[in-house]
């Protein structure tokens, strides 16, 4: 059997084995079948680590979007004066990139709304009007980010579930309840009576500006009211200028505990702080979960991907045991024949591999461009499937299949080099 130049008979001869059917039982649709196999186990996987990467970056990037990296707070939630100087100090901090004051009151909204009196409580968030957190303002369904400060009402910013509740619209006038305690954002405290409760009750008057949803329901878009900062102090502090704390942005989000571990040493008692990855510790677990069920599923499909090619080679030693017997009796030994179905192993997983990821980038694509595929906001905090492409998944996928296929190719490759050249001619 002649060779072409440069190539390893091996190869060529799997090459011919692999796709050059010359039996009527066609091999080749074998071969077809175990190529889609490894191709949409080779895309599984790629979109699983895709799909599962996407998600939680995107459940992280709301969370922090909603604050920030961590928040440098006063012990008991007091309200304080905020300092240049300590923003500053701050600034000088290596990893940190921006420092902004914020302030939170506990509050009740009421709106009428077809002569019914609806109430809800609420959160709500003074930040900087100048600097409108992007995440934020890109999640405005309806009306627009915060204008001009007005004298005669507090603009806000309420969320979807919020505003379906209240029967709110851009527009909308509601009445924020709260208390004239000026220390604490708390709405209650509890050594206050009712009459302490009463005479403390402080009433203002808000106009919905927009409605925000960034599929974060419990505690966020349903609770969380914003508005801009220096009107909050107005309305509520009077011409007083109290915060209830900074909000930290970092470079660098791999030391980000050792950041705020310094922020408090260098600001001292009684500030302490806290990242957003202990604030929303609950969450953070639960996409945790989601990620620790990913090994698993790799795990089953990659073990079909590997029965898949075992079980193809081995019906190609079946349908190529005369010409194994052949090539036996022409002096082949047996490590050459094993080689040859290796390298149709090779060949095979190779094809799979490159279809599979192709598949996958294609699908990626596609889906990122149209979103079809929507999932219950409400469950997942978002709309569409999330992908995150990385070069390094379509590698380490590729390379994990290539390598598993030809390990255990090596079984089926040596029941063939087992044939008896005289018992493979007669069967």
């Amino acid at each position: 059997m002649r060779v072409s130049t440069g190539m390893k008979s091996e190869l060529y001869i799997a090459r011919r084995f692999a796709f050059k059917p010359r039996s009527a039982s066609k091999p080749t649709f074998i071969v077809f079948i175990a190529v889609a196999g490894i191709a949409v186990g080779t895309a599984a996987l790629i979109l699983t680590l895709s799909i599962v990467k996407g998600f939680s970056a995107q459940i992280e990037n709301k969370l922090i979007g909603f604050s920030s990296h961590f928040q440098l707070r006063q012990v008991q939630g007091g309200l304080f004066y905020p300092l240049s100087a300590d923003t500053l100090r701050l600034k000088g901090i290596e990893n940190i990139s921006s420092v902004t004051p914020f302030m939170e009151k506990n509050i009740v909204l009421q709106s009428d709304a077809r002569d019914v009196e609806l109430i809800k409580p609420a959160m709500l968030k003074g930040i900087l009007r100048e600097k409108p957190p992007v995440f934020l303002e890109e999640s405005i369904i309806e009306g627009s980010w915060l204008g001009e400060p007005e004298s005669s009402s507090l603009q806000i910013l309420v969320g979807k579930p919020l505003a379906e509740a209240l029967q709110l619209s851009p527009g909308s006038r509601v009445m924020i309840i709260s208390t004239t305690n000026a220390s604490s954002g708390e709405l209650i405290r509890v050594n206050d009576n009712i009459v302490d409760l009463l005479s403390s009750m402080d009433i203002e008057l808000a106009t919905v500006a927009g409605i925000y949803e960034t599929g974060l329901n419990e505690g966020f878009d349903d609770y969380m009211v914003v508005a801009d900062l220096v009107a909050m102090q107005r309305f509520f502090n009077a011409d007083k200028a109290m915060v209830s704390g900074y909000e930290v942005m970092v470079h660098d989000l791999e030391t980000l505990n050792d950041t705020s571990l310094e922020a408090v040493n260098l600001l001292g008692y009684p500030f302490y702080g806290y990242t957003v990855f202990e604030r929303y510790a609950n969450l953070f677990e639960w996409l945790r979960l989601q990620q620790n069920i990913t090994p698993l599923l790799i795990i089953t499909i990659t073990v079909v991907a590997v029965f898949n090619i075992i079980s193809t080679l081995l019906v190609l030693i079946i349908e190529k045991t005369k010409e194994i017997g052949m090539l036996g009796a022409l002096g082949l030994v047996p490590g050459k024949i094993s080689g040859i179905f290796l390298s149709q192993a090779f060949l095979i997983a190779l094809v799979g591999i490159i279809v599979g990821n192709l598949l996958a980038f294609g699908f990626s694509v596609f889906e990122l461009h149209f979103q079809l595929i929507t999932l219950p906001q409400k469950n997942y905090f978002i709309k569409h499937i999330p992908i995150q492409m990385e070069l390094l998944d379509y590698v380490m996928v590729s390379c994990i299949v290539g390598v598993l296929t030809l390990v255990f190719a090596f079984i089926p490759a040596r029941v063939a080099a087992s044939l008896k050249p005289g018992t493979a001619l007669l069967t």
